[in-house]
C-alpha cells in the first residue's frame, strides 16, 4: 500500500499542507495514520478518490462524500460475495481494499463491517453466517500469519472468553490479535475453558499485559484463569476487550475495559504496557554520585 506525507498528499491535492490538516479536521477526511515518530501518512487511494471528485468541480463536502462512496464499494462488493458463496470474490474484494487502505483500516472498515450487515441479515446460526465468519476468521488468520516478526520485547496473553470462530466478538478479537502482531508485540492466543497447565505456558511467555476478551464463560471461569495467570506472572496490567464481566477479573491489578474497536483496543493495550514499563524504569533509575557516596558510607558504618 502506497503512503504519502503531509506535503506529498496536499501537492496531489493542489492545496496547502494547511489546508489539508483543516479537511482532516471538519470532515474527518482523509484520514492519515502515523508513524512511528507520529508523523502523518495519507493513503493514496483515498487522497487520489478526493482528487478525482474534486476534479469534477465539486465543493470539498461533495467531494469528500463522493470519495467516500467509490470508497464503500469494497464492502458491498465483499457482502455481495460472501451472501452468494462466492470465496475468490470475496479475496478479490479485500485485495481491493488492500490496494487502497492499511491492513489495519481495510479490516475495521471492509472485513468487520461487512460481516456486521451479514449478521443482522441473517442472524449469527444461519448457514449463510457460519460461512462468512468461518471466512473472515481464515483471512485474518493468513494476515496474522504474513505479519512481520516480533521486534518489541514485550508480549500479550490474550484469554480468549468466546465461544468459537462463529461467535459475533470473535472475529473482532482476531483483529486485535493481528494488530497487536503487527505492532511488533508477541501475542499469544488461549482458551479462557483450559487452565491445566496454563502456568508452564505463562511462564514461557512472560507476558506484559493480560487482556481477557470476550463474553461467552462464567464470571467463575474468567476468575479462574486470571488466578492462575496472576500466580505465575505476578501482577500485570490485565484488560477486558469485547467483554461484559465487570467483576471478575477486578481481582487482578490494572482492570481496564477497552474500546470496541480493535484498533484502539490495541492502541490502548500498547500504552498500557508502555506506562508501565516507563515506571519501572524510573523506580530503577541509578543514583546521583552524591546519593551514591552517602549509601556507600552507610554501608560502611
Amino acid at each position: 500500500m502506497r503512503t504519502l506525507k503531509t506535503s506529498e498528499a496536499a501537492a496531489l491535492l493542489n492545496v496547502s499542507p494547511n489546508t489539508l490538516r483543516a479537511w482532516e479536521r471538519r470532515f474527518g477526511y482523509p484520514k492519515p495514520q502515523r508513524s512511528a515518530g507520529q508523523h502523518r501518512q495519507y493513503t493514496h487511494g483515498e487522497v487520489a478518490a478526493l482528487r478525482d471528485a474534486l476534479q469534477q468541480g465539486l465543493s470539498i463536502s461533495s467531494a469528500v462524500s463522493r470519495a467516500r462512496e467509490a470508497l464503500s464499494t469494497d464492502t458491498h462488493t465483499l457482502v455481495g460475495a460472501l451472501a452468494g458463496f462466492e470465496l475468490d470474490r470475496a479475496d478479490g474484494a479485500m485485495e481491493s481494499a488492500l490496494a487502497l487502505r492499511s491492513v489495519e483500516r481495510a479490516v475495521e472498515e471492509v472485513l468487520l463491517p461487512s460481516l456486521d450487515e451479514l449478521g443482522e441479515r441473517f442472524g449469527t446460526d444461519s448457514a449463510p453466517w457460519a460461512f462468512a465468519a468461518r471466512w473472515a476468521d481464515g483471512w485474518l488468520r493468513r494476515a496474522q500469519r504474513l505479519a512481520p516478526a516480533p521486534v518489541r520485547r514485550l508480549a500479550i496473553l490474550v484469554g480468549d472468553a468466546t465461544r468459537s470462530e462463529l461467535d459475533r466478538d470473535a472475529l473482532a478479537v482476531r483483529a486485535f490479535e493481528l494488530f497487536c502482531g503487527r505492532s511488533g508485540a508477541r501475542v499469544m492466543a488461549l482458551p479462557v475453558a483450559g487452565v491445566s497447565g496454563l502456568s508452564d505456558v505463562v511462564a514461557s511467555l512472560s507476558p506484559n499485559a493480560v487482556v481477557i476478551a470476550g463474553s461467552h464463560l462464567a464470571d467463575d471461569d474468567i476468575a479462574l484463569w486470571a488466578y492462575r495467570v496472576r500466580a505465575t506472572a505476578g501482577p500485570l496490567p490485565t484488560a477486558l476487550f469485547r467483554s461484559s464481566h465487570q467483576t471478575a477479573p477486578v481481582r487482578t491489578t490494572g482492570t481496564r475495559m477497552l474500546p470496541h474497536q480493535p484498533f484502539a483496543a490495541h492502541r490502548q493495550v500498547l500504552a498500557l504496557i508502555d506506562d508501565r514499563q516507563g515506571a519501572s524504569v524510573r523506580e530503577v533509575a541509578p543514583l546521583s554520585v552524591p546519593e551514591a557516596e552517602r549509601e556507600r558510607r552507610e554501608a560502611q558504618v
